[in-house]
């Protein structure tokens, strides 16, 4: 009979376990990429408690050689939380020996609580590791405004820093996940000069996603040597291009953090002394390419979300001009529930290149959905069959193209549609 009860128990527990797991996303990828090892990290992801779901991950710890150093992008939300504030402070010197991110709390809006939790998190790292404490990066995801004791998260440290392995990838996306349905990471490798170097990362982020930048959290690792300063200027063009450039539902977050660590621990590779160094440009590259596929992954996690939808703009006045009218169109709750609907109703897209506050001429408009040209300087084209178009707007990835013809000014932006699905997932986030 005891045999029994255990295993009914262990039933319901498994019952349980499902109920709070999220529904996968459709436009989910098959399974979690082969993450290359990246020389000079460790990582580790378990659960530990911070979350009220019972052996649901939610703290990851890396560990980065001596000498690593790092850059990274923060949220501009005029509230952002304590982690952010540290890490924004911290930045500037450059170095880096360990990252600690905790799900489940944002550790935002707790006042003078919050930042003693993160300085005793950093304390505790620094004498666990052998590093100083401005080394140590934190990052929290999770429910704003519910202060926690000190050492909520330092307490777990010791038993992270046990487990730390270089193979442990998926265990740390994983927990550093809130309402995402399924892990995402992403792995690279290419040369600088004739050294092979490795990029490999995770992120979340499902919903309140918004550039400048999303409620977003993304961690880069490279084993390339390069100094702090032109690693910064390398992410910020990369992120400009990435993760400013997704939007689920317009609203950007008190947490988003994106960082990228190099460990330099490469044998045979030229100094780099330039972000403009010839010897970069397949790095460059190899890096915008690792951030579009993370963000790209962030917005097919969207909250509800069932369309992928990539929204091209041309003729704009300019480059910045094009992103905002990308945004206006990708934000437009009209337009994302328009295609939601599986609807052809391109008059919402006129409607958002009027609103977006661009130059732009009504007479000079033309829009194509997929590959069937809908309008053209200004009027809908003749002949046109909304038929074709109905049928395209049935598929899982929707692209939008607008030609402004004003100028040369072109972007791209990434987003997803509007279903009921987001309002459910936000109406229980916190229950």
């Amino acid at each position: 009979m005891a045999k029994l009860g255990t295993l009914k128990k262990a039933a319901r527990s498994t019952a349980a376990s499902k109920a709070l797991a999220p529904k996968l996303s459709s436009l989910a990828p098959a399974c979690f990429p082969t993450i290359s090892p990246v020389a000079g990290v460790k990582l580790a992801g378990r659960a530990v408690g911070l979350k009220n779901q019972k052996g649901v991950k939610d703290l990851m710890v890396a560990e980065m050689a001596p000498g690593t150093t790092v850059a990274g992008v923060l949220t501009r939300s005029k509230c952002p939380s304590a982690p952010v504030d540290w890490c924004r402070a911290i930045l500037p010197f450059g170095k880096a020996r360990v990252l600690v991110v905790n799900s489940g709390n944002s550790n935002a809006f707790t006042g003078d609580a919050g930042d003693l939790q993160v300085t005793k998190t950093a304390e505790e790292a620094a004498h666990l590791f052998g590093c100083r404490a401005r080394d140590v990066y934190i990052a929290s995801t999770g429910v704003i405004g519910e202060p926690r004791e000190p050492n909520y998260v330092a307490s777990k440290l010791s038993g992270m820093h046990k487990a730390l392995s270089v193979k442990s990838w998926r265990n740390a996306a994983e927990a550093i996940m809130t309402t995402d349905t399924f892990p995402k990471g992403a792995s690279r490798k290419v040369k600088i000069g004739k050294a092979e170097v490795t990029l490999s990362g995770f992120a979340k982020g499902s919903g309140m996603i918004a550039p400048d930048m999303a409620t977003m959290l993304g961690f880069v690792f490279t084993d390339a040597k390069i100094p702090a300063p032109i690693l910064q200027r390398l992410v910020r063009l990369a992120t400009d291009e990435s993760f400013n450039a997704i939007t689920v539902d317009s609203d950007t977050s008190t947490s988003d953090t994106v960082l990228l660590f190099a460990t330099g621990q490469v044998k045979g590779q030229p100094r780099i002394t330039n972000s403009a160094d010839k010897a970069l440009a397949d790095f460059k590259a190899a890096l915008r390419d690792i951030f579009i596929d993370l963000a790209q992954q962030i917005v097919r996690d969207g909250e509800g979300a069932q369309k992928f939808v990539t929204i091209n703009v041309t003729g704009a006045e300019s480059k910045k001009a094009a992103r905002i009218v990308g945004l206006a169109i990708a934000n437009s709750p009209l337009v994302k529930t328009a295609i939601a609907g599986e609807d052809p109703n391109w008059g919402r897209v006129v409607m958002a290149v009027g609103k977006a506050g661009e130059k732009a001429n009504r007479d000079k408009l033309s829009i194509v959905f997929g590959d069937t040209q809908i309008t053209r300087n200004g009027q809908r084209v003749q002949g046109y069959d909304e038929a074709p178009v109905a049928a395209y707007m049935k598929g899982d990835e929707i692209t939008v193209c607008v030609d402004l013809g004003i100028g040369s000014g072109r972007g791209t932006v990434w987003t997803c549609d509007l279903t009921h699905g987001y309002i459910t997932i936000n109406a229980d986030y916190r229950s």
